[in-house]
């Protein structure tokens, strides 16, 4: 089975080595920087989240990923999601389709509804439609990725009579994934329009997805649809050994993840609960060593042929983020091959 490695970042307004925070200009340039690391490191793929809010300094990932794109060569490029319930699925494709001929052939576009709800008043949607607006924008843009002109009439999306976007992808179709947060209608809705799945794994053990892959496997089977790739991103942080990891990570997680459980009900993340997690969850948090084994043990738990590592949480440092990356490309991605092999 063929496995891309690949690195997340929602671009997390991190601190210096002084503790203060660093301007959201100076996040976007370490992120690129850190995308040029990760090519040369070994890692295949790199994905960048959409957020407007001011703990991520990242509104525009296209506008990164153009960026990357001109400062390597090898690394496939994507978003980490792009929220379509909020956007123009003509626009999308129009920017992927772009960021795809500048770094030929290289976009990929993942598409969701999004975790976080800023975009729809910023934008001018309404969150009672939040269901209805995704189901009706991905089946436009599925419509968009055919090749030839397009005719969509749209309920709450714009109506066109035989359009053709541009510029042209040179290699049809667009590589297009679906960001599934682990519900059965979810998965059925990939599998129905043939597009690829990935799994976004927050908490928990890898291998209670499982049945979430079986069903996406059968569903394309019955809808005839041609067998898709899945792919699982989760938080991580490799550093020399598990106990740096730890001491390194555990505070920007729970500052990050204490943040958004204020608006979300959660409860705020102890030690004890987080080392649970790192025990018994997805979470990749230790030395190369360890967080190969738990890679390799969660890509055969789901066949999945993409595992991406989402390395910026809260203020964790742009130094430590590197040294993670380097680690992660370098050490943990030969590793987890050999055990796979």
């Amino acid at each position: 089975m063929e496995l891309d490695l690949g690195i997340d970042t929602f671009g997390d307004v991190t601190l210096d080595l002084d503790g203060a925070p660093v301007s959201h200009a100076q996040v976007i340039r370490n992120v690129v920087d850190e995308a040029v690391l990760a090519e040369q490191s070994g890692v295949d793929a790199f994905g960048i989240g959409e957020h407007h809010r001011d703990d991520f300094a990242i509104s525009s990932p296209e506008m990164v990923l153009a960026g990357i794109a001109t400062r390597t060569e090898r690394l496939r490029l994507a978003s980490a999601v792009t929220v379509l319930s909020s956007d123009d699925p003509a626009r999308v494709y129009e920017r992927f389709s772009t960021l795809d001929a500048l770094s030929h052939g290289r976009a990929e576009v993942i598409v969701g509804r999004g975790s976080f709800t800023e975009s729809f008043p910023l934008f001018g949607f309404d969150l009672a439609d939040y269901q209805e607006l995704f189901e009706e924008k991905l089946a436009m843009f599925v419509e968009l990725r055919k090749t030839g002109r397009v005719s969509w009439d749209g309920h709450l999306t714009q109506k066109l009579r035989g359009v053709e976007l541009y510029p042209l992808v040179e290699t049809p179709p667009l590589t297009t994934w679906v960001a599934v947060g682990g519900s059965p209608e979810s998965v059925i809705r990939a599998a129905r329009h043939g597009l690829d799945l990935m799994l976004a794994i927050i908490g928990g053990p890898v291998d209670r997805f499982a049945p979430f892959v079986e069903l996406y496997h059968r569903a394309l089977e019955q809808l005839e649809q041609p067998q898709g790739r899945v792919g699982y991103h989760s938080f991580g942080h490799v550093a020399a050994t598990d106990d740096e990891a730890v001491e390194q990570y555990f505070g920007p997680y729970v500052a990050t993840m204490s943040r958004i459980g204020r608006d979300r009900g959660w409860r705020r993340p102890t030690k004890e609960s987080f080392l649970y997690e790192l025990r018994h969850g997805s979470m990749v948090v230790g030395s190369p060593e360890t967080v190969a084994r738990k890679i390799a043990a969660g890509v055969k738990a789901l066949g999945a042929s993409r595992f991406s590592m989402k390395v910026s949480t809260g203020p964790l440092s742009h130094e430590l983020i590197s040294d993670s990356i380097e680690l992660y490309g370098s050490r943990v991605g030969p590793l987890v091959r050999d055990m796979l092999a």
